[in-house]
């Protein structure tokens, strides 16, 4: 295991930790300024991935209330999406976009230079890229705001904890995109799960039961590594599989609630209802248990085909049981409910960001997202290996799906069969690098 990695991670100590800063206004002197209270300097704003998510966040960046904020440079790896998200958050929001053509970026070493041009940086590419996006961030100094999943393996999951680490001592603010952290609903219902209001938590279920995805049809003159990359969802090295790139919502809220992170995993997976005409390597359905410290168990599972939908999360206690916004105890007997409304999370999470760079407090999700991540990457290498994994080992290892450096123009990380399928991950032969 590398030098003071923990076996397991406790919640309440990355919430210790994530706080420590340091040379906070050198980080980022266009907006601090030295000033104790909120300053509104302009913020200038990188999009690094711009598909539906980055051109989502960046359109909720800008749309922060009496922010001064300023989209000033772009980059995917298709010039495609580069022009279309520059017209859509031009025509919405005016001055606010400065975008020349000298400042939208194409190619997949185009993130460098947007981080050459802002001050916050937006980091939505498909999440194999996370790990070496968020550390160059980090690096050149960047607030950032970077979507889940944070990571598709132990190496990507290492990085970013370090990473982390080196965003604390720079005064950097982080936000991740695990949006219900920032749900008036969740926040409520946490408050009075850690009041006691349930007892200890002995068991949890977690859920993502929802239909298909999206597949993308090559288009004329991509090579195979970019067809891969345009059609990330369904590659493991790009999207983790969607227990990872999905369901982890689910498991960070099993983590966030219990305050710890799992000790082991194990479970099933597989493939069935996947269209035969849109080849993809990744499963479409996960059962894994997940053990934690205190002896809790969690009981996660996930689906992408036709059937009865359930996103929800759920956990019994002691003394009784909580649903995200209802408590109740053994008798049916409800002892508390939400009755807010709530504001859009996926907004407030742009807003408390800028509050915290704007005042100057410590904030970082990181450590919770590359935990949380790596909890569903445990999970969802118990159901492709048919073992149950144990955490510290598992992320101690070099495992790494994610190549350090992708050539557009060389061998694909995948390697397509004869038919044009992909294998799918097999626990007969399955094994994880280094184990």
């Amino acid at each position: 295991m590398p030098e003071n990695l923990p076996a397991t991670v406790s919640r309440r100590d990355l919430i210790k930790t994530a706080g420590v800063f340091s040379a906070g206004m050198m980080a980022f002197p266009y907006v601090m300024r030295g000033q104790a209270g909120a300053d509104n300097t302009l913020i200038r704003v990188g999009l690094i991935g711009c598909g539906g998510r980055g051109s989502g966040a960046a359109d909720q960046t800008l749309s922060v209330p009496d922010s001064n904020v300023k989209l000033v440079a772009i980059a995917d790896a298709f010039e495609s999406k580069v022009e279309t998200a520059a017209k859509n958050l031009k025509a919405k929001h005016g001055d606010k976009v400065d975008l020349p053509p000298d400042r939208c970026f194409s190619g997949l070493d185009a993130y460098k230079k947007v981080l050459e041009h802002c001050d916050l940086v937006i980091l939505a590419t498909p999440p194999g890229f996370r790990p070496k996006h968020f550390d160059a961030a980090v690096q050149a100094g960047k607030h950032v705001f970077m979507e889940k999943p944070v990571c598709v393996d132990a190496v990507g999951a290492r990085r970013v904890l370090e990473a982390a680490k080196e965003a604390d001592k720079k005064g950097l603010k982080v936000v991740v995109g695990l949006q219900r952290h920032y749900e008036e609903r969740y926040r409520e219902t946490y408050k009075r799960v850690k009041d006691g209001m349930i007892g200890d938590i002995i068991q949890a279920n977690v859920y993502w039961n929802g239909a298909g995805i999206w597949w993308r049809k090559r288009t004329e003159g991509m090579t195979e590594t970019m067809a891969q990359v345009n059609n990330w969802y369904h590659f493991n090295y790009l999207c983790g599989d969607h227990i990872c790139e999905q369901h982890v919502h689910n498991i960070d809220v099993a983590n966030w609630f219990l305050g710890e992170t799992p000790v082991s995993a194990f479970g099933v997976g597989g493939r069935h209802f996947r269209n035969a005409d849109q080849p993809s390597e990744i499963f479409d359905h996960f059962a894994v248990n997940l053990i934690y410290p205190s002896g809790a168990s969690v009981a996660s599972q996930c689906r992408q085909y036709p059937g009865q939908g359930r996103v929800s999360e759920d956990f019994r206690g002691t003394k009784g049981i909580c649903e995200i916004g209802k408590i109740t105890d053994y008798k049916g007997n409800v002892i508390w409910k939400f009755e807010g409304k709530g504001a859009n999370p996926y907004q407030v999470e742009h807003n408390e960001l800028h509050d915290f760079i704007r005042k100057n407090i410590p904030h970082n999700d990181a450590h919770y997202g590359a935990t949380s991540t790596f909890s569903a990457v445990l999970a969802r290498n118990a159901a492709y290996t048919g073992k149950e994994l144990k955490w510290a080992n598992a992320l101690a290892l070099n495992d790494s799906l994610m190549p350090d450096e992708l050539d557009p123009n060389g061998p694909a990380p995948v390697k397509a069969n004869a038919d044009g399928s992909y294998t799918l991950p097999n626990a007969r032969d399955y094994k994880l690098a280094g184990s």
